[in-house]
């Protein structure tokens, strides 16, 4: 057993209500309050005009007809029940079933078409908060974790979902039985029906106390299931971390103390709703009772018929019903605007810079790059001050240098993830910035640290590099990375199914992948960010004459920690708090005898050793 594991019963009295509340104050455009996202949410419904003029239809006559048994029955009772009457009874009988039957039509219709109605809403929120996703830049997903953007997508879509399934046709409904049954009240009685709206008030007091809690905490009940959606991606994906270095308790620990303001984040809200069914059963009791007792003292004086009260005690319940619906569906409600806030809140986010209107595309290009005293910093911190150098055609880069020093960033102002503050950098004598981003990726290929697979076959993975290449291009993309051995070795070969942690594989196996996908893709500008770092000497020896071949008449850029791998680049750059220090090929650093010097005699002596 855990020594810290918590014993005690969480106590919720004990926390004020105020430590629950949202401080994060965003930055952002979003949505600023409630009306503004169910208008939003309405402009997605819109979009589907007939059919909700076909539900709002079927409410109408569904709530018409709600309206009609009730009188049908009062009816009865004063025309035939209490005058003992037998003639016509069975019409009126007949009437009321065909009330009945085709007020459960135009409810079965009227679900039906909004569960339709409802899930092509979801479609599209979800298709348009997907494809911001990609409009965003990259240092969007560097500050959020992923998980909790998958709970935007997964949970907070499926609340709207649910939500609009259960609760739209119900408040409209509602409504409409609403106002209906108030009009028929008062043709009836007045007296009666004024006697009925004395519990209005006590309903409203009720409702505002409740409401007025119940919505900021949907709000965070939903920032608390994000983060602790978030975290627990994290720590799955990080496990093999968490296990090396004995941190499990740490992590359940931390575990439990998202866990724990989840936990009481929905036992308010449940709490404060929890009294909604229980005030309108008192309000409901208490209205009965008024309308028996003044009903009574009215049929006494003669001024209405036994059937009247009937029909307000059914309308009474009517009256109430649509009220009580309301009620729990405006919790719901709250709980979906939650959702969806959290949904428009990415759909606003301030998407990548776009392209400068003049930038062009470019079907080829030399791979000829000039950094002119370029500069950038990330949100206010200088990274890199007056970067100057020339990349020639076919010439490999390598950029050196402790962590922190900017080699990352120099790749990211390359690939333009990121823009350059000042300076200019220019492709082939054109500034980056007047080259648009696509086409500036599609002559790029990218061998990264961590590699990654997408789900589905070997041989999908290595055709992502190019999605027209043909089985044997694939294959021979394969064999020049020295994958295509340890593929044909394994049961289904290049048909072989991957996770995208590529299970099943190792590391380097999972390296050689990416670089033969970078192979298959033939760019003319290359970037190997320690391409080599996860494989074995074995392995690494093996590829290094694919690498050759790959870097062999394109311009690559490099960033290596190991220097025995970048010794024949044709200008390696060492780098030091975001300045170059040191500029040349491995010889002439070496004999300048400075921090290339050092380092690579570091190295060295801890190779040999």
């Amino acid at each position: 057993m855990r020594t810290n594991e918590v014993t005690q019963p969480f106590k919720y009295e004990k926390i004020p209500l105020d430590t629950l509340q949202d401080k994060d104050k965003k930055k952002r455009r979003k949505a600023s309050d409630s009306w503004g996202t169910i208008k939003r949410v309405w402009g997605y419904l819109a979009k589907r005009k007939l059919l909700l003029s076909l539900v709002l239809l079927m409410v109408l006559i569904s709530s018409g007809l709600s309206l009609l048994g009730p009188y049908l029955v009062g009816i009865s009772i004063d025309e035939f029940i209490y005058d003992k009457r037998t003639d016509g009874i069975f019409l009126l009988l007949l009437l009321l079933g065909l009330v009945f039957l085709f007020q459960s039509l135009s409810v079965f219709l009227q679900n039906f078409w909004i569960v339709g109605i409802a899930q092509d809403t979801v479609y599209r929120l979800r298709k348009d908060l997907f494809s911001q996703f990609h409009k965003l830049p990259i240092s969007y997903f560097d500050k959020h974790q992923h998980g909790e953007l998958m709970s935007r997508v997964t949970n907070d879509i499926d609340n709207i979902n649910n939500t609009l399934n259960q609760s739209v046709t119900q408040v409209f409904a509602s409504v409409l039985t609403l106002v209906g049954t108030v009009i028929v009240m008062l043709l009836l009685s007045p007296i009666l029906t004024l006697v009925t709206m004395l519990i209005i008030p006590l309903l409203l007091i009720s409702m505002r106390w409740i409401t007025k809690r119940t919505g900021p905490l949907y709000k965070i009940q939903q920032k608390n299931l994000g983060e602790v959606n978030g975290f627990v991606e994290e720590i799955v994906s990080g496990q093999h971390i968490v296990k090396t270095f004995s941190q499990e308790n740490r992590v359940i620990d931390e575990f439990e103390e998202k866990n724990n303001k989840l936990q009481l984040a929905n036992f308010w809200s449940l709490l404060f709703a929890g009294y909604i069914p229980k005030v309108m059963n008192m309000l409901n009791f208490l209205g009965f009772g008024m309308i028996a007792l003044a009903g009574g003292i009215l049929v006494i004086n003669g001024h209405i018929t036994v059937g009247v009260i009937v029909i307000f005690t059914e309308y009474a319940r009517q009256f109430t019903r649509p009220l009580n619906e309301l009620s729990n569906q405006f919790n719901i409600l709250l709980s979906a605007i939650a959702g969806a806030e959290r949904v428009f809140n990415v759909i606003d986010e301030i998407e990548e810079e776009a392209d400068e209107l003049n930038a062009k595309e470019i079907s080829s290009t030399k791979g000829h790059f000039v950094f002119d005293n370029v500069s950038f910093s990330y949100e206010d911190s200088p990274t890199l001050q007056n970067i100057s150098f020339e990349a020639k055609p076919g010439q490999t880069i390598a950029f050196v240098g402790h962590t922190g020093a900017g080699k990352s960033t120099m790749i990211n102002l390359i690939s333009r993830f990121y823009n350059y503050d000042e300076g200019t950098i220019y492709l082939d004598g054109t500034p980056l910035k007047d080259i648009k981003r696509a086409s500036l990726r599609s002559h790029m290929g990218f061998v990264l640290q961590n590699s990654f697979l997408f789900e589905g076959t070997i041989r999908e993975n290595i055709r992502y590099g190019r999605l027209d290449a043909t089985d044997e291009e694939v294959i021979e993309a394969a064999k020049n990375a020295n994958a295509h051995d340890f593929i044909m070795r394994l049961p289904n070969g290049y048909d072989t199914k991957l996770d995208e942690s590529g299970s099943g594989i190792s590391q380097g196996q999972k390296q050689l992948l990416t670089i033969a996908r970078a192979l298959l893709a033939d760019p003319k500008i290359l970037v190997l960010d320690e391409a080599t770092s996860n494989i074995d000497t074995i392995t690494e020896l093996k590829i290094q004459d694919a690498l050759d071949r790959l870097m062999e008449g394109r311009t690559s850029f490099v960033i290596a920690h190991r220097l025995n791998t970048i010794q024949g680049a044709d200008q390696i750059i060492m780098l030091e708090n975001g300045r170059i220090i040191e500029q040349g090929n491995h010889e002439e650093l070496l004999e300048k005898r400075g921090k290339y010097f050092e380092l690579y005699k570091g190295q060295l002596e801890e190779y040999v050793s």
